[in-house]
This record gives C-alpha cells, sequence and structure tokens, in this order.
C-alpha cells in the first residue's frame, strides 16, 4: 500500500491556496476591481451569462473531494491518482497567477496562463486514464468526475479569454462580426464534446459544455441566430449524451469495464 507522501499533503496545501485566492478576488476583490467587471471590459458575445460563473462552486466542491480521497489508503495507492498530485499542485499556481493576471488588466498574459492551465488539466485528464483500467467507485467519482468537470469549463473559459483578448487589440475578425465567431466556436467546443464522449464516454464534460451554450444562449438573447445556435448545440449534445448514458450503465451491470466519467 502507498504511504502518504509529501505529494499528498502538497495536493491539500495547494488546493487551500487556490481556494484561498479565490476568495480574495471575491471579497476583496484584488486589485480593487471583481472578475466579472474585468469581463465587461473585453465583451465577447461568447462571454456566457454570468449565473453560468457559479460552476466554480462545484468545481471546487468536486476538487475538494479530490483533496480529501487522494489521501485515503484505497485511493492514494491507484497508480493513477498518484500520477496527478503534482500536476494538480502546478493547475492550482496557474489558477491563482491566472486571477493575478486577470484583475491586474494583464489580458494577453492571462491568455498564456489560462493555457497552460489547460494544458496542465490534460495532463491530469490523460495520467488518468490509462489504457486497459478500470476505475473503483472512488476514484470515478471523487478524482474522475472532479476533472471531467473542471476539464470542461477550462475548455470553455480558455476561449472566452481569448476572445476578449483579441477583441481587445481592435482585431476586425477578418470581417466577421463578433457573434459569427461565437457561433464557430460553439460548433469546435461542440465538436471537441463529441470527441470525448466518442473516445472516454465522459459525460460530465459534456454537460458543462452544454451548462456553457445555454448561459451564451442566455446573455445573446436579443441575437436570435446566435441564440439559435448555442441551444441548439447544447441540446444536441446532452441527446448525444444520452444515447451513451444507457450504454455505460448496462456494461456495468453485466460487469464490462466501462471508461464512462
Amino acid at each position: 500500500m502507498r504511504p502518504f507522501t509529501i505529494s499528498n499533503l502538497f495536493v491539500i496545501l495547494a488546493y487551500l491556496g487556490m481556494v484561498a485566492m479565490n476568495a480574495a478576488a471575491v471579497l476583496l476583490p484584488l486589485n480593487g476591481v471583481a472578475t466579472d467587471e474585468v469581463s465587461a471590459m473585453y465583451p465577447s458575445a461568447f462571454t456566457p451569462a454570468g449565473y453560468v460563473f457559479s460552476i466554480w462552486s462545484v468545481i471546487y466542491l468536486g476538487l475538494l473531494a479530490y483533496a480529501v480521497a487522494q489521501t485515503l489508503p484505497a485511493v492514494r495507492s491507484r497508480p493513477a491518482v498518484a500520477r496527478i498530485a503534482w500536476p494538480f499542485v502546478l493547475s492550482s499556481v496557474l489558477n491563482a497567477v491566472w486571477l493575478y493576471t486577470w484583475h491586474w488588466l494583464m489580458i494577453e498574459l492571462s491568455v498564456l496562463v489560462m493555457a497552460l492551465l489547460l494544458l496542465s488539466l490534460i495532463v491530469i485528464y490523460v495520467r488518468l486514464r490509462p489504457s486497459g483500467v478500470d476505475p473503483t467507485p472512488a476514484e470515478r467519482w471523487a478524482v474522475r468526475l472532479p476533472f471531467s468537470i473542471y476539464l470542461g469549463w477550462i475548455s470553455v473559459a480558455t476561449i472566452a479569454n481569448a476572445s476578449g483578448a483579441i477583441k481587445a487589440t481592435g482585431w476586425d475578425g477578418w470581417g466577421l462580426s463578433d457573434a459569427t465567431w461565437a457561433a464557430i466556436m460553439i460548433g469546435v467546443a461542440t465538436v471537441l464534446g463529441l470527441i470525448m464522449l466518442a473516445r472516454h464516454r465522459d459525460v460530465g464534460f459534456v454537460m458543462v459544455l452544454a451548462w456553457a451554450f445555454v448561459g451564451i444562449a442566455v446573455a445573446q438573447r436579443p441575437d436570435r441566430t446566435l441564440t439559435a445556435v448555442a441551444i441548439g448545440a447544447a441540446l444536441f449534445l446532452l441527446l448525444v449524451a444520452l444515447a451513451f448514458v444507457g450504454p455505460a450503465r448496462r456494461s456495468r451491470r453485466v460487469g464490462i469495464p466501462s471508461t464512462m466519467v
């Protein structure tokens, strides 16, 4: 059985530090400006309605479950869980650094930091899914699912962050409107969601995309075309996800390994 190591301790400290930085961003706020106020300075048609950002509460609760679970002997002994400790520490540092760059209006730099955060989460995601290894229930719900949701949201946030930064430069979008680019990005994200379903049956990741798309529709209500695209993409992903849920449940009932979540 794998003993409790310094990496397990650093996971807890990194989580607490990340949450503390995010609490400071809300309660102080950092640099005297709220996170959503900075977002309003760089409006983008891809940015969802404010309520959508409440998903951070779900993300932090999920990561709390991971931080606690990875201290338990049965979970920390799982090779996949052991391999993600340091990448998680890095992702937590990048999360805090992104808040600093965002609140101090270093918008271009914030895109780079967000991209590095996305890359660190991709590393975690891949390491959690070694070929031919089926997760235990604790690993599935307390480790895999939280990182599926986190990766899904950061995938959306990276596009929104980049869209705002590009707009701040005054780029004309090659003559295409902001709404057109938002529709294109929704299409790209939808394809990514389909890939995650086909390869990993990752319903959690897809649900986050659908949540964000509905939020875009709410934020862009005056634009009927973009609203229709966003709602259509959300419904399409949900329907496809439902088609994957049934077979995955039947597979688990008969003892066939499943990669879902």
